[in-house]
C-alpha cells in the first residue's frame, strides 16, 4: 500500500496557481492552433503542455526539498491534469464560447 497515490488538500498559493494554469492549458491550446487544426492534434497539444506542466511542477518541488523527482507521481499528475483540462474545456470553456473566441484570437490559417 506503500505506492498508492494520497491526495492531500493543500489550498497554498501553488497549488491554487497550479490549479488556474491547468484551467487555463485549453484556452493557450486554442490560440495557438486553427479552426483547421484537428481535434486530435489539439488533444496532443493540451497533453504535451499538461506533461510540461506537471515535469516543471515536480521538478522545482524536488528541488526545494532536496530530493529527486517520483517519476510515477509525475505521470500519474500528468493524467490527472489532462483529464481536469479537457473537462474544464468541455464543461466551461466551450459551451460558453471561449474555446472559440480563443481559436479566433490566435494564429490563422493563411
Amino acid at each position: 500500500m506503500d505506492n498508492v497515490p494520497v491526495f492531500v488538500l493543500q489550498p497554498d498559493l501553488g497549488g491554487l496557481l497550479s490549479l488556474v494554469v491547468t484551467v487555463l492549458l485549453p484556452v493557450l491550446v486554442g490560440i495557438v492552433t486553427t479552426r483547421l487544426t484537428s481535434p486530435g492534434v489539439r488533444s496532443v497539444l493540451l497533453l504535451l503542455l499538461a506533461t510540461v506542466k506537471t515535469i516543471v511542477e515536480a521538478v522545482l518541488s524536488a528541488n526545494m526539498a532536496g530530493a529527486h523527482p517520483a517519476w510515477q507521481m509525475i505521470v500519474f499528475n500528468a493524467a490527472v491534469n489532462f483529464a481536469v483540462a479537457v473537462a474544464v474545456h468541455f464543461g466551461l470553456w466551450k459551451p460558453t464560447g471561449v474555446a472559440d473566441k480563443a481559436i479566433d484570437s490566435g494564429i490563422t490559417s493563411r
